[in-house]
This record gives structure tokens, C-alpha cells and sequence, in this order.
């Protein structure tokens, strides 16, 4: 049993179909018919609202909205709930219409949280630190729209791991296992592990493994390109990045609470669910 919320923010996303009329369905049940503190918002709002006020967040979308609202609960210090809208979904565990079910069991305690790591990365430029940001699935040095393969000097605790000539190099959280690093070549980690995965994207000559490191590593790159570069997180922070640019990433000190209902061996089963759908859809 699990400390019972009683205030709520139910975000959609207006790029998710049905995701405010589902927003809004959720915001009834709990401010009209429990009488429970809840608003809705825009998941847009999320940029532009420093302060909040609550236990739960619920993020009415796909994997991309889990991931920005996943990213301000880290923040709050609360837990977050996902409605899938989606037909994959890696990220939100609820299907969408089990969310009445989901709101029953979670307002009589009869839920589990699940820390999910995040990581921590810092853009310096001429020893100066211009971005300082946390993700919950990977931080991606990549090439820009030139395809050209650029070198990424990388380093663990300061000893050498690669020279990388490659078009980018993700760093990913167990939880980011499942999304690019996956695609790149990268291995499945349960989310419930303390890891950094290091995955070279397409390299050229040079090491095509990933590296699984442990959570005390710093992974520390240095960009070296004519060309430009991009710094993504989560693929939705962007931002250009220069050749001598240094990005340092490291274990977040901060967790991103999933709500669970499921039983504590669900990811599994899951994974193999979500795959298969994934390989129907390309067939």
C-alpha cells in the first residue's frame, strides 16, 4: 500500500488524438465526482508554470508526453501516472480505457512506485557551462543535417573509452533502453537497474559495441567536427553544438516515480508484447 494522492494534474497533449477529451473525462471523475483538487493543462504549459501543486501527475498521451511530464514530477518530487493513447507505448502503462480502473485502485493506496533514473548532462563551451538539463531517456550527441560523420573523443572517469568517428553517440538510462539506443544497436535493460548505456550511433572504423557503465561513471565527450552538431535530450531539447564543445553526463540525482499497478515482474511480458506490435507494424 502506497500513500494515498489526493491533488492531481492531468496534462494532454493537443498533437495526441483524444488526449484532452480523455484529460477531461479524468479531471470529472476526480474534481467533480471524488472532490479532489485537480486541474488540466496543456502540456505546452509545462515550459511556462515553475510552480505546481500536487501528489500525481498524469500524462494523457503517448511516450513523448510521458517523457516531458516525467520530467517535471522528477522535478516536484511527486509520481506520475501514464494514460497510453498510443499503440506501442513503452512509457505509459495504463491502456486508455482502463483509466477509470487505474484512478479506483490508486485512490485506495492499492499501487507501487517505480524509480526510474535519470540523467544528468552539461553542455561547456570554453569552460564555460551554457546548459545544464535532466533527461529520463538518453542524451544524444549527433550529427546535424550534413551526413557527414563527425568524432566524438569520449571518456569514462577520464580514461579513454573511444575516439569515435560515427554520426553521434547516445547515453542512455534503462528507462531510454527501449527507445533510440535500442534502435542503434543497444542492449534492453530492465528499468529498475542504476546503469548508463553507451551506444555509438553508425560508427565508422571504430568500437560499434555499447558499454554499460555503472551509475557513479561520468561519461565526458568532446565534440570534434567541421560541421554542425546537435545536442538532443530526450529528442525534444535541441541545441547546436560547436566543435570543442565538451558534454559531461552523469546518474541524475534525481527519480522519476512511475505509478505501477502491474505485478513487479510485468516488464517482461510487456517488452515482449510491445515488440511483437512493433513487428506487425512493419510488415
Amino acid at each position: 500500500m502506497t500513500k494515498i494522492p489526493n491533488r492531481f494534474l492531468v496534462f494532454h497533449n493537443p498533437q495526441v488524438a483524444r488526449s484532452q477529451q480523455i484529460a477531461d473525462e479524468i479531471n470529472g471523475r476526480l474534481q467533480d465526482e471524488l472532490g479532489l483538487v485537480s486541474n488540466t493543462m496543456l502540456i505546452s504549459e509545462l515550459d511556462h508554470n515553475p510552480d505546481y501543486n500536487a501528489d500525481m501527475l498524469l500524462a494523457v498521451g503517448g511516450d513523448g508526453t510521458m517523457l516531458r511530464v516525467g520530467r517535471v514530477a522528477a522535478q516536484m518530487g511527486c509520481s506520475v501516472l501514464g494514460i497510453n493513447l498510443g499503440e506501442v507505448g513503452f512509457l505509459p502503462q495504463i491502456p486508455e480505457n482502463d483509466w477509470r480502473y487505474a484512478i479506483d485502485r490508486i485512490l485506495i493506496g492499492d499501487f507501487d512506485l517505480e524509480p526510474r533514473m535519470l540523467v544528468h548532462g552539461e553542455l561547456i563551451r570554453d569552460g564555460n557551462q551554457l546548459i545544464r538539463q535532466h533527461a529520463l531517456n538518453e542524451i544524444v550527441v549527433t550529427r546535424g543535417a550534413l551526413a557527414r560523420p563527425i568524432r566524438l573523443e569520449t571518456q569514462v572517469d577520464n580514461a579513454v573509452l573511444a575516439n569515435y568517428v560515427a554520426d553521434g553517440v547516445i547515453v542512455s538510462t534503462p528507462t531510454g533502453s527501449t527507445a533510440y539506443s535500442l534502435a542503434a544497436g543497444g542492449p534492453i535493460l530492465p528499468p529498475n537497474l542504476r546503469n548508463l548505456v553507451v551506444t555509438p550511433i553508425s560508427p565508422h572504423l571504430s568500437m560499434s559495441s555499447s558499454v554499460v557503465l555503472s551509475e557513479g561513471c561520468t561519461v565526458t565527450i568532446v565534440i570534434r567536427t567541421n560541421y554542425e552538431a546537435i545536442l538532443s535530450l530526450d529528442g525534444q531539447l535541441e541545441t547546436v553544438i560547436m566543435d570543442g564543445d565538451c558534454v559531461r553526463v552523469r546518474a541524475s540525482n534525481r527519480n522519476c516515480n512511475f505509478v505501477r499497478l502491474q505485478d513487479p515482474n510485468y516488464f517482461y511480458s510487456d517488452l515482449s508484447e510491445r515488440m511483437s506490435i512493433k513487428g506487425r507494424e512493419h510488415k
